[in-house]
């Protein structure tokens, strides 16, 4: 099995290339997008050493599945996906801001609350909680979109006073927002899932507001399974989850967490194969169908050639 960890493409109208941790970004004569979802695998901001064969491809047709099930709430940047690991949309100018939200107390939150804290981004949060109990409603929790180190917890009222987003352009975000949770966690809860938080990013193009980037991959959002949640929580069990948290807790239990002077540990062929076998559970579950492998004999000639193909379509 192939891994795609490096794109060099040259496609037409092609201005510029932006590399992320896991994708990278094609900026097409300043109005479109190709976004290549690659099979590296980041962790603690970290870029592990080798890629994970089918990665690329759960996590961009989970988010293409999403966007399209999603379009009647709010406009999406997708304009097609013409191959499993590369979708082609609208160029938008980003918000500053992410916008995450949250069911349930877990992760960062239940962090920041275990420590004291009873107020996050501006909510105020109940005294008493437990560990991944749901919140009466959802609550948003925006952080900053830091261009170096990492995002940073804001309020409503700061981004408004700091100018990074209009307040009617962020009381169309919340709303978005709250809208897209819901659609999410219904469309969870039918496949035995609950939609314990995620975060979304949006921009605007032509003075309209789009989402973008991808919406309820494992990368992005955080799923327990439905079945037992009740039980678990009652005892002070961890819950059973589907994310990427898996990754993260052989990196601990191999003495890494991306700190200084830290090494990755070896990543053997069984551990990659074990890995990849891991996203194709995820995609089946969240997706709910079987997974589809596409062929990985050359798999950057079989995106360029599809991609290349797409663009003709688009009047760039």
């Amino acid at each position: 099995m192939d891994a795609l960890t490096k794109t060099s493409f040259q496609f037409a109208g092609q201005k510029n290339l932006y590399v992320g941790k896991v994708r990278d970004v094609y900026d097409i004569a300043g109005k479109y997008l190709v976004m290549v979802v690659t099979d590296r695998i980041s962790a603690f901001d970290v870029v592990l050493p080798r890629g994970i064969p089918y990665k690329g491809q759960v996590l961009n047709q989970i988010a293409a599945k999403f966007l399209d099930a999603t379009a009647d709430i709010v406009p999406n940047w997708k304009i097609a996906s013409p191959d499993p690991m590369a979708t082609v949309g609208h160029r938008c100018e980003p918000f500053k801001v992410e916008m995450v939200i949250r069911g349930y107390l877990t992760g960062h939150a239940w962090r920041e609350y275990k420590s004291g804290k009873r107020s996050l981004c501006g909510i105020a949060l109940a005294d008493g909680m437990k560990e991944n109990q749901k919140f009466a409603q959802p609550i948003i929790t925006p952080t900053t979109k830091a261009d170096e180190g990492h995002d940073l917890d804001i309020s409503r009222e700061e981004i408004i006073a700091q100018g990074l987003v209009s307040a009617a352009d962020y009381a169309q975000l919340e709303n978005c927002t709250y809208a897209l949770f819901e659609r999410g966690s219904q469309m969870a809860a039918e496949k035995g899932l609950i939609l314990v938080d995620t975060k979304y990013e949006f921009g605007k193009k032509d003075g309209k507001i789009y989402l973008i980037d991808e919406i309820h991959t494992p990368d992005s959002s955080r799923y327990f399974y439905a079945a037992g949640y009740a039980d678990r929580l009652a005892k002070g069990e961890q819950q059973k989850q589907l994310s990427k948290e898996f990754v993260r807790q052989w990196l601990i239990e191999n003495g890494f967490q991306g700190l200084e002077e830290q090494k990755v540990p070896a990543m053997t062929d069984e551990y990659v194969t074990s890995v990849s076998d891991r996203y194709i559970e995820l995609y089946e579950n969240i997706v709910g169908a079987k997974f589809d492998k596409a062929d990985t004999n050359d798999l950057a000639k079989r995106i360029e050639k599809n991609v290349s193909e797409c663009l003709k379509t688009i009047a760039v």
